[in-house]
């Protein structure tokens, strides 16, 4: 028989191509320009000129007109063709120039550079079905990973998320003891240890230079509440803490039951473990959309590879959804989850008992 071909549907999926090729150009030149300090230059210097560009920056005239044709083609520089001028609004700066605002994509973008920095070994660790350390991974991605998730803390842990939780903001502020669970560069611990003054922050991660680096923050804040400690989910040290806190890294390991168990013997009794978890569904139905389709990818190079790489090797994946979570933590020996809050991108679940 035949095959029978509908070429409305082939010519379709090849223009959904150029479309998806595109925009992996266009964040490869949002990458550049981060990288080159071209949005800083533009951001409120209203209408300039390539040649003015040039000069403002330093950068060659002639790579500047061919950056400036792709970026505004796509939307993230304004042209103004009747003077033949390019400008940043303050709605595009607030994405792709102004480092720290919840808006700011270029952690982000950061972070997907990186995976490309890696293709070779992706396709390797892929084919082998063997699992890859987080460490192993290029230094683009531990910092694409903190200036992306930075900004979303520091508007929602403090005066969102904390307060969610039944009576842990009361506690904090009187004076807690508080364990951050796979913190790596330690934005979450700086900004407790920031807002609770009183209590004593405890920042916990395996990876011994995202530590370092995170004791460089906490010292540039001017910090002195905040320990830290190189150490897994499983084994770390402590105890009668009363709250605990991992933030979009549970699936990343390859024993959640034992994390999530070890978290719990070191509560107090009445004490509160938050895990803050990416945004999904609990079938894959559900999580048929762009920010799945996304989820889903860094989860393929990064999330899985690094579960694989460690005992048990559950591999959740980033799109595990409540109920899956929520049963690791019930075998865990939870009794009680709620889901507190959530944004876009996150679900924060309240896990006691």
């Amino acid at each position: 028989m035949s095959e029978q071909i509908d070429m409305a549907k082939v010519e379709a999926m090849a223009g959904k191509v150029i479309g998806d090729v595109a925009g992996a150009m266009s964040l490869f030149m949002a990458y550049l320009g981060d990288r080159t300090g071209i949005f800083d230059a533009l951001d409120g210097a209203g209408r300039v000129t390539v040649a003015e560009l040039a000069r403002k920056t330093g950068l060659n005239e002639k790579y500047l007109h061919e950056w400036l044709g792709s970026v505004s083609a796509a939307g993230y520089v304004t042209f103004h063709p009747d003077d033949e001028t390019f400008s940043l609004p303050p709605e595009q700066a607030l994405v792709f120039a102004r480092e720290g605002q919840p808006a700011c994509m270029q952690g982000f973008i950061q972070a997907i550079v990186s995976q490309y920095e890696e293709y070779e070994q992706s396709v390797e660790i892929f084919r082998s079905g063997k699992g890859k350390p987080w460490g192993e991974h290029t230094q683009c991605l531990f910092c694409g990973t903190d200036r992306f998730f930075r900004p979303g803390y520091q508007a929602n842990l403090i005066d969102i998320w904390i307060p969610s939780l039944a009576g842990v903001e009361e506690k904090l502020k009187a004076g807690a003891r508080v364990a951050d669970i796979g913190c790596g560069h330690g934005s979450s611990t700086v900004l407790m240890a920031q807002a609770f003054p009183n209590s004593t922050i405890c920042g916990i991660d395996y990876h011994a230079p995202s530590i370092e680096e995170a004791r460089r923050k906490a010292e540039a804040a001017g910090v002195t509440n905040i320990e830290f400690q190189v150490a897994t989910a499983q084994d770390f040290a402590g105890k009668d803490f009363d709250f605990a806190c991992i933030f979009d890294a549970l699936h990343d390991m390859g024993d959640p039951v034992g994390a999530a168990r070890h978290i719990r013997e070191t509560l107090k009794k009445d004490g509160t473990f938050m895990l803050v978890e990416p945004m999904a569904g609990d079938t894959m139905a559900e999580n048929m959309n762009p920010l799945g389709q996304i989820f889903y990818a860094f989860s393929t190079t990064v999330c899985t590879p690094n579960s694989l790489s460690q005992d048990v090797g559950l591999g959740l994946g980033a799109q595990a959804g409540q109920k899956r979570l929520t049963e690791v933590l019930e075998e865990a020996g939870f009794a009680k989850v709620r889901r507190a809050a959530e944004t876009p991108t996150n679900m924060v679940l309240e896990v006691t008992g």
